[in-house]
């Protein structure tokens, strides 16, 4: 059995793999139906729309006997393959990229470790193989060869790399599904991969939970000066750098669970709001965090922020001589008529074909204007989608996980590392109150489902350097043990009462 299940996993993940389907482009659209027309082997398959979206998500079920039930779940959407230069023809043919890859790394000598893997022949590289079509076809392996009681549900979503759409629209919608098909779902396995760098060790694991993500904000807004005469204002781009050195790699914001540490805060955006070159300081500059959480609340973040912000603003009002407030964007827009600050979110939301980050720049620097404050000040917000923190709770159920991957050589984390689409399906943690009273477009820009609830983990391929254009698969492990653990921890879960 091992040799089919390789062999067929491997078929699938380079048929997947071929199909391109960059987020938001015609491929993505067309990758729905084309997998459907693909699951043959299964008593179902059909796609599911995303309301106002042209794009769809797949539901695909193998019968078993009785009610209870095991769902398969990943995205299909990857990112652009630009990166790849001027192999980006062969991103989606590994098979052809593989020496083409090794011949230019082998000129240019600039990542040791990539070459070695590809030499190695347990590494296949492909934009979108590891993240994540590789999980993709072990679920799909796995459900062709299972032979048990259970129902298996498989459901492949789109837009995971951008605003997880597909998660979003399916959340509400599974508990409906779950009950038209007559299923009792005992587990959710999202099939998303894990990066590891070093030898393989904390990528073969099943984690029971994933992180969540805030994506923090902050609006400065100084005081203009002509450049003779600084000290007559406050250079908003000075306020950011204050910001930005009190932020990044903070510890504060970096939550720790056991052993299990989620990443601390990283810039991914600064940029004062001037539009050209003249002598006068900048008046306002836009900044945003990626922030992970285990357990902590959009409350927590908020408030640790808060603290790391004020103290940064101690610093520069000391060189400027001024006191410098912080404040939350729910605390400025309480100032404007609920009505007006409406009419600002509806307008912004309507008439930008910006991303949602942009949209809550937009959003912030119009409601600051409208109200009308002096500066200098800061206005702390989040920017984009919430992703709630998801843990598996049941006792029983989690050692009932843990015993099945052990059995195939897996071990165990706690949480995912990476931003999944576990966050719409699994049982949260950590509520989202203080995202949505200080998320400017939150219900314009987009809607925020309830989580489906589910028992969700991760058990998924490992590699290296994915969203990166030497993205490569561990090959061993996707194409042969991966279905195996998938096959034994869903043959576990039915037994498990």
């Amino acid at each position: 059995m091992n040799n089919d299940i390789e062999a067929r996993t491997r078929e699938i993940a380079l048929t997947l793999t071929a199909w391109p389907s960059v987020t938001g482009s015609a491929g993505e659209t067309e990758f729905a139906p084309r997998l459907v027309s693909y699951l043959s082997a299964f008593d179902h398959a059909s796609t599911m729309p995303i309301p106002g979206d042209r794009r769809s998500n797949v539901v695909a079920l193998r019968r078993g006997r009785g009610s209870h039930a095991v769902v398969l779940t990943g995205h299909f959407d990857v990112v652009p393959t630009s990166d790849y230069g001027a192999l980006e023809p062969l991103a989606f043919d590994p098979e052809r990229l593989l020496p083409a890859m090794i011949e230019q790394l082998r000129r240019s000598g600039e990542n040791p470790l990539a070459l070695a893997d590809l030499e190695s022949g347990d590494f296949l590289p492909g934009r979108g193989l590891l993240d994540m079509k590789a999980g993709l076809a072990a679920g799909i392996s796995a459900i062709e060869a299972y032979s048990g009681d259970a129902n298996l549900l498989f459901m492949a979503v789109a837009d995971e790399e951008e605003r997880s759409a597909g998660a979003r629209a399916a959340a509400p919608l599974l508990s409906r599904l779950a009950q038209e098909l007559g299923l009792d779902i005992r587990l959710m396995i999202n099939l998303d991969a894990i990066s590891d760098q070093a030898d393989g060790t904390q990528g073969r694991v099943v984690a029971l939970g994933s992180v969540g993500k805030q994506l923090l904000t902050a609006f400065v807004a100084g005081r203009e000066a002509h450049a003779c005469y600084p000290q007559d204002g406050a250079n908003a781009a000075y306020l950011a750098a204050e910001l930005l050195a009190e932020f990044e790699l903070a510890p504060d914001l970096a939550e720790m669970s056991g052993t299990e540490l989620a990443a601390p805060p990283t810039a991914l955006h600064v940029k004062d709001l001037k539009t050209g070159y003249n002598v006068t300081t900048p008046a306002h500059c836009w900044l945003y965090w990626n922030t992970l959480q285990h357990r902590r609340s959009a409350d927590d973040v908020l408030d640790i922020a808060r603290m790391l912000a004020r103290r940064a603003m101690v610093r520069a009002g000391h060189r400027l001589n001024r006191d410098i407030p912080v404040m939350t964007f729910s605390e400025l827009a309480a100032r404007l008529p609920e009505a007006e600050r409406l009419r600002i979110s509806r307008d912004v939301a309507l008439h930008s074909r910006h991303d949602l980050p942009e949209q809550s720049k937009l959003m912030t620097a119009e409601v600051w204007r409208s109200v009308g404050l002096p500066g200098p000040a800061v206005v702390l917000g989040f920017g984009s989608i919430p992703y709630p923190a998801v843990t598996l709770s049941d006792a029983v159920l989690r050692d009932v996980v843990v015993t099945a991957a052990q059995a195939k050589g897996i071990g165990s984390v706690q949480y995912f590392p990476g931003i999944s689409d576990m966050s719409f399906f699994g049982e949260t943690t950590g509520n989202l109150n203080a995202a949505a009273a200080n998320s400017p477009v939150w219900g314009e820009g987009f809607i925020m489902p309830e989580p489906a609830g589910y028992p969700c983990i991760n058990l998924g391929p490992w590699g290296r350097d994915y969203h990166h254009w030497l993205e490569r698969l561990h090959v061993p492990y996707a194409f042969e043990s991966l279905p195996l653990a998938l096959l034994g921890v869903i043959e576990a879960v039915s037994k498990a009462r």
